[in-house]
């Protein structure tokens, strides 16, 4: 697809487009930069963090503070002895939370990293992404360009990537380590499917830019002719976040495709489809369908089946990396909501979803995509064989990016992707199980300190010379949502879900023992 066609179906058509090859050789900066990183050089660099949800998200301004807390493992990029880190989040940050990761820096003294992080805030608690609150203030912005020291030596590290994030990349006159946002058409539902049809990736059967209730309906009549087995489908919106855009439509009892009450029987089915979404109403999601457009795809089923997922990147100097497997853990009305995962995924098909995601990612690089994203699959077993089935393309960081990294991190660790295993440099294999959805209405009892001081008592915090433990993070959301999450490091499988679920029961029986 070329760039021309790619920014028109992004929208981009207002004047500041023109800043477009501004903004080209803004990235061209992070070549070098790149390079010398990759050297393991102490060259002096700043990393500017700035983890906006610019994305459709229900909640509170809690929800959207805890997301961007959630980013805080970057902190542990301080291990870098002349690296600055600014991190910018909606609302300050309680000073015990940064103590507390600055606390698991391994090998560093926290009084040395402590001078080199800067923590800006908007003071802003609306339910908006924080790139748009911060394009809003620029005296807060040019405050964050006063605090990088060397404009040709620092970088912009969003959490998705879109035209506010570029714009805020050009106002700092620094490079963003993101996918460009004209590439957004690609990282959309119909994009994924149009790439998986074109790299010979196996997925669903479906069809992708339906804009209305008619073509739904259609689509699903054609897809019952060609497959009478089909027992639900996917009504997607092109742009959803942890399943949230997705609707699940039942076809069992359905008239027979050559029935001429059919197409009034789907009809009446689309009406009643359960939205993964709480609060979603038809009219509600008719209407965004017709405004972002979608797909419907066949359900993938069986009675042995998995959601896993591969994260990849494509560096600056244009090389695919495959970074990790997941096996992911859903939940929601239908099982199509992002709860947590488990790391690394089943060996028995993470070489599988390796290998088809391979060709996903050597498309992006080929299309000039740079950064951090993920390829979701759907995974049923039979006759004793897995299946793979690609469903989507997440050009952003998403919810086992933080995990992942904050494990490679603390350990100094590999995943190697021919066997789908973790090594720590002793040779010791590691495992985590994580959640960003540990939460309880008693939760909200506690503060982060209680919390700090039940991990200490129960021998729960990650203990540097085993390597293993549990890391907490979101923690700001415990008052007032009851929530937080946490990832629990093991030497095996069954002891790092052994840790995770000793973690909840802890919690849950020191949330109960408050005083009332």
């Amino acid at each position: 697809m070329s760039e021309s066609k790619l920014t028109v179906e992004a929208g981009i058509t207002d004047p500041g487009y023109k800043s477009q090859d501004q903004f080209d050789q803004l990235q061209k900066k992070l070549v070098p930069l790149w390079k010398s990183i990759e050297c393991f050089n102490q060259d002096p660099q700043t990393i500017v963090v700035v983890p906006s949800l610019s994305v459709d998200m229900a909640g509170a301004g809690a929800v959207v503070q805890a997301y961007e807390e959630r980013f805080l493992f970057l902190l542990l990029l301080l291990r870098q002895p002349r690296a600055r880190l600014i991190y910018v989040t909606s609302q300050t940050i309680l000073p015990n939370i940064i103590d507390y990761h600055l606390d698991l820096l391994p090998g560093v003294i926290p009084s040395h990293a402590r001078p080199r992080l800067f923590l800006l805030s908007p003071l802003d608690a609306s339910v908006r992404p924080l790139t748009e609150k911060l394009l809003e203030r620029p005296r807060l912005i040019e405050r964050i360009r006063s605090l990088i020291s060397d404009p040709d030596r620092a970088h912009l590290v969003p959490y998705n990537t879109t035209n506010r994030e570029k714009e805020l990349a050009l106002r700092l006159g620094i490079p963003m380590y993101g996918a460009d946002p004209v590439f957004f058409p690609l990282g959309t539902k119909s994009g994924c499917r149009q790439i998986f049809m074109e790299e010979d990736v196996a997925h669903p059967i479906g069809h992708e830019n339906l804009g209305s209730k008619e073509q739904v309906i259609e689509t699903i009549v054609q897809m019952k002719a060609r497959k009478p087995s089909i027992k639900q489908v996917l009504v997607k919106l092109n742009e959803g976040v942890s399943g949230e855009g997705n609707a699940l439509v039942d076809l069992t009892g359905l008239p027979s495709p050559a029935d001429s009450k059919e197409r009034a029987a789907i009809d009446e089915r689309l009406r009643g489809m359960q939205f993964e979404l709480k609060g979603t109403t038809y009219d509600g999601y008719m209407k965004k369908l017709q405004e972002r457009k979608g797909i419907v795809e066949e359900r993938i089923m069986g009675e042995e089946f998995r959601s896993p997922s591969v994260q990849l990147r494509v560096t600056p100097l244009g090389a695919v990396e495959l970074l990790s497997t997941h096996d992911q853990l859903l939940g929601g009305p239908s099982g199509q909501s992002y709860l947590g995962c488990v790391f690394p995924a089943d060996t028995g098909y993470a070489g599988l979803i390796t290998r088809e995601a391979a060709k996903v990612g050597r498309r992006l690089a080929k299309e000039g995509v740079i950064g951090r994203f993920a390829l979701d699959f759907v995974v049923v077993r039979s006759n004793g064989k897995w299946e793979p089935y690609a469903i989507e393309i997440n050009l952003r960081k998403g919810g086992t990016t933080h995990p992942f990294l904050t494990l490679q991190f603390l350990t100094d660790g590999t995943y190697h992707p021919e066997t789908a295993i973790f090594t720590a440099p002793n040779g010791q294999h590691k495992f985590f199980v994580a959640s960003d959805h540990v939460e309880s209405p008693l939760y909200r009892t506690l503060t982060p300190d209680d919390l700090f001081d039940i991990v200490v008592r129960h021998n729960l915090h990650f203990n540097q010379p085993r390597q293993t433990g549990v890391v907490f993070h979101m923690m700001s959301a415990l008052g007032e949502l009851g929530r937080t999450g946490l990832t629990a490091v093991g030497n095996s499988h069954e002891e790092a879900k052994a840790l995770y679920k000793r973690a909840v029961a802890v919690l849950d029986q020191e949330a109960q023992a408050s005083p009332r």
